[in-house]
Parts: structure tokens; sequence; C-alpha cells
């Protein structure tokens, strides 16, 4: 009787072994052929941009003329996004998991969760708001001392709506992404690593850059990254808080434009050709986006050594 239970009972795990092996396939199987398909319709779909006639594009010379401005305005709003959001999200990230008392740092966590949850275009209202009319002083002043720069060449914009406040924005936007894997990564550090670095007389500072930080190098670069496709894509902020024109080295100046805010700005009226030129350009930053993850993903991989696993 009991063999025939045990049997029955081996024989039932077996075959729930066998469905949840079929099911996980399936569902791989299902995101890879949602990936192909996205970017079949968008090569399908953006073909007649690539072999129309160069007059018959935006801007009169062609696809790629049309589209490179918007491309190094995607990227340098994003490189922004990063250079001012990857140091503080690290810093408030390692105050949280380190430094501060176990009852702030719930609040903390708290706040940083929430911060996430806050939708683009209310971070884009602000943006718009009050963050470009505060910040157009600073840009005067830039325009005033450090206008031999050529990023802060003036004249500033009087409506302090220009890339750098699209990027400030964006920062804010990606903040909580960042901080809050780099949280939880730094979280999963082994406490005998830690206590190991103590014993030895390292300062609390030297446990976090001998110990923690090298184990959690993998999971800040995926933080990273992943802040990073947030920021290529965000849309609806960006449209809101850049006054969109022709590519300016000045990040103070009006003008420049990304690729997500010039599909969503012209996408409601376009038709014909213009259509394809658009669904064209998000060809273009899905390629992007698609570089990115497989450059952080070679990073990562490159680094394995430190990751958790070993």
């Amino acid at each position: 009787m009991t063999t025939t239970a045990q049997t029955s009972s081996r024989s039932a795990g077996r075959a729930g072994d066998k469905v949840f092996s079929a099911a996980t396939l399936a569902a791989g199987c299902l995101i890879l052929a949602v990936l192909f398909g996205v970017a079949l319709f968008l090569v399908v779909q953006a073909i007649p941009a690539f072999v129309a006639p160069p007059g018959e594009i935006q801007g009169g010379e062609g696809f790629f003329a049309y589209i490179w401005p918007i491309v190094i305005g995607t990227v340098i709003a994003a490189a922004i996004a990063l250079v001012i959001a990857t140091p503080i999200a690290i810093g408030v990230a390692l105050f949280i998991s380190h430094f501060a008392p176990r009852r702030l740092a719930s609040g903390l966590g708290y706040v940083i969760d929430l911060l996430a949850a806050i939708p683009s275009v209310v971070y884009g209202a602000w943006g718009a708001t009050f963050l470009a009319s505060e910040i157009s002083p600073a840009y005067t002043w830039l325009a005033a001392n450090m206008g031999w720069l050529p990023i802060f060449e003036g004249p500033a914009s009087a409506t302090g709506k220009t890339i750098l406040t699209a990027g400030i924005v964006l920062a804010v936007m990606v903040l909580p992404i960042i901080t809050s894997l780099s949280r939880e990564i730094f979280l999963q550090t082994p406490k005998l690593h830690e206590e190991a670095a103590l014993a030895l007389g390292a300062t609390r500072w030297e446990m976090i850059r001998m110990a923690v930080l090298p184990f959690g190098r993998p999971g800040i670069i995926s933080a990273i990254m992943l802040g990073l496709g947030r920021a290529l894509g965000e849309t609806m902020a960006v449209a809101l808080v850049l006054s969109s024109g022709a590519l300016n080295a000045s990040l103070i100046q009006s003008g420049n434009q990304t690729i997500a805010a010039e599909i969503a700005l012209n996408f409601p009226e376009a038709s014909g050709l213009k259509v394809s030129t658009l669904i064209a350009a998000g060809l273009v930053l899905f390629v992007i986006t698609l570089g990115v993850n497989m450059i952080a993903r070679w990073i990562i991989t490159r680094h394995k050594e430190f990751s958790g696993a070993n």
C-alpha cells in the first residue's frame, strides 16, 4: 500500500515537472516571438523611409540626415541623466544598506520605491512648470561665467526648457531604479566578507570598497543599464520639458530633440511617408536599446568572478 502511494506520488511529481518545464519553455519562446514580431514590424514599416528619395524626407536630405541629430540628442539627454543619477543613487543605496539606522533605512527605502511609481507625465509637468523657471537664472550665470565652454555657450534659454533640464528630469526619474536595485545587491553581500574586512582593521569605507562594491559590481552595472534604457525611451517627460529644435552643442540653449519625444509629438498628425519615417526612428531607438543591453551583458560576463554566485 505504501509502495503504491510512493510510486503514485513520484509519478505525479514527474508529471508536474514536465508541465512546469513546458510552461517555462513556452514563456521563453513567447518572449522571443514577441521580440521578433516587433522587430519585423518595425523593419517592414520602416523600409519606405529608407528607400524614399531624400527630398521627400523631413529636412530634404534623406532619412539618415534627419535621424542623426535626434540620435545625438537622445544620447546626450540619457548621458546627462546617468552622470547625475548614478553617483547619487549608489551613495543613497550604500547609506540605506550600511549606514542608516534600521527604522530610517526602512522609511527611505519606501520613499525611493514610491518615486519609481510616479507617472512620467507628472515628472514632466514638474520639470516644465517649476524646474525650468527656477533653473533659468543658473543657466544665465553659466553663460556669463563659463560661456567659453561650448556646452555652456550663451545666450541661455529664457524659459529654461533645454536639453540639460530634460536630463535633470530624467536623472530624477532613473534615480529610484538604480537606487533600489543597488540597495538590494548591497544587502546581499555576505556578512562573512564584511566581518572579515572589519576584523583585519579596515574602516567602514574600506570594508565597502573591498567587499561590498566588488560583490555588487555586476548588479550596479545592470541597474545603470536599466536606468539608461528608461532614459533612452522616455517620452512624455522630455516632450513637456524640452523646447525642441536643431542640434545644438550648448546644453543651456533651446534646441535638440530625442527620438521618443519626436515620435510622440509628430505621430498623431503624421500620414503616409511621415509615418514610415517615425517608425524608422523607432527602429533606430530599438537597435540602440538592444545594443546597450548587449554591451551590459558583455560587461557583466567579463566580471563574472565578482558575482554573488561566486
